[in-house]
């Protein structure tokens, strides 16, 4: 699939079929989020990967209720890394950590689309509930869960705003 397709033709999927998704897609998956530019190649960022049913269950009571959460096949959390403080101080940890993260998860959705699979960006959860499921370090900091299983819908585009109401051009 040509990046410009998978741009185009990318869709959050809230519904997934029941098959598993091979451990080399979740590979190429991570290693398409590794591949992102970070802030002074820090890579301030770190990934769950949750197969585990329960996880899953306890995330999307987590995502208020966002039960397709636990429907899906794979579910990643990414959150950041506050290690980036010791070089970029404040910017780095409530600016640069994030924007490495969302970089990541741009990856990782195209990829994901480009493999046949379906992915939606979730940025509405419990942030302190998602900490202590994944019993994370005080060091990261969840800022996106991304469920991925194979599309059981086809969602049609919503509306953009256009390009000339959206940009100034100088």
């Amino acid at each position: 699939m040509e990046l410009s397709e998978a741009v185009a033709n990318r869709r959050s999927i809230r519904k997934y079929k029941k098959n598993p998704i091979p451990d080399a897609l979740v590979s190429e998956i991570l290693n398409s989020g590794m591949a992102a530019p970070s802030a002074g190649n820090l890579q301030s960022r770190h990934f769950y990967v949750i197969r585990d049913a329960a996880f899953k269950k306890n995330l999307a009571a987590a995502a208020l209720d966002q039960t397709f959460i636990a429907e899906a096949s794979v579910v990643m959390v990414v959150c950041t890394d506050h290690k980036i403080r010791a070089e970029y101080g404040d910017r780095g940890e409530e600016l640069y950590a994030i924007m490495d993260c969302a970089a990541s998860i741009q990856n990782m959705l195209l990829t994901a689309h480009s493999l046949g699979l379906g992915a939606c960006w979730v940025g509405a959860y419990d942030e302190k509930a998602v900490t202590k499921i994944l019993n994370t370090p005080d060091r990261f900091r969840p800022v996106a869960i991304i469920p991925l299983g194979y599309p059981a819908e086809s969602p049609k585009p919503p509306s953009k705003v256009a390009v000339d109401d959206a940009c100034d051009f100088l």
